[in-house]
């Protein structure tokens, strides 16, 4: 299948340069995209909806986890999103697999694996590191489930009770009443099926962390 344009989202200066090197040249008739931060990623995404396929460092200075990732899956379905970090622990590809990305490349591996990962994506398969099988926990999944079935008001508003912004701020900031602020909330709980604003940011860092590392 051909590439036709992908965009490489990572905020590492020389990664990024060489990996763009390496796509223009496997993948010469593909436009190849760089962005910086997750906002400037959703920038282009935006302004190229006929975007492929996306390759994703967790660490964007910007983003918060893997916070990227599930709006990526929510807003974009059909998108390809393959991880290329420098965390390569079994909890985070579990995890990162587990929230809907189609492949995750360590970046201590030869780069030729990303070319495979590419290729592998683009016809229909997921790419892991060989050797790795991926384990199933049940309890993540329904806490993701849950995450995903918020719309993408209700999981800003999620992001902006995470940072511990009141109703009041809220509302300024999407230009919102508080009543609808308080409407969004309310939804919110129930999807996550907690009753206070605490529990739901417990529910959201859950996702984000296993004990015994971090995503950042």
């Amino acid at each position: 299948m051909q590439l036709d344009k992908l965009i490489i989202a990572d905020d590492h200066p020389l990664f990024q340069q060489a990996l763009h090197e390496l796509l223009s040249h496997h993948f010469s008739q593909a436009e190849a995209l760089c962005a910086n931060s997750s906002a400037e990623l959703f920038k282009l995404l935006s302004q190229h909806l006929d975007t492929e396929l996306v390759l994703l460092d967790l660490n964007l200075s910007d983003s918060n986890g893997l916070t990227t990732l599930v709006r990526l899956r929510r807003e974009f379905p059909q998108l390809g999103v393959i991880v290329v970090s420098g965390q390569e622990d079994s909890a985070t590809i579990n995890k990162t697999m587990q929230m809907g990305a189609n492949g995750f490349v360590p970046k201590s591996q030869p780069v030729e694996h990303i070319i495979d990962s590419i290729e592998t994506v683009l016809t229909g398969q997921n790419w892991l590191p060989q050797g790795f099988a991926l384990t199933t926990d049940s309890q993540l999944s329904d806490q993701l489930a849950r995450l995903d079935s918020l719309s993408p008001r209700q999981h800003s508003i999620l992001l902006m009770f995470a940072e511990g912004l009141l109703n009041k701020q809220i509302a300024a900031q999407l230009e919102l009443s508080e009543a609808t602020v308080k409407a969004h909330a309310s939804a919110i709980f129930l999807k996550l099926g907690v009753r206070t604003r605490t529990q739901a940011v417990i529910a959201f860092n859950q996702s984000q962390h296993e004990p015994g590392y971090s995503i950042g």
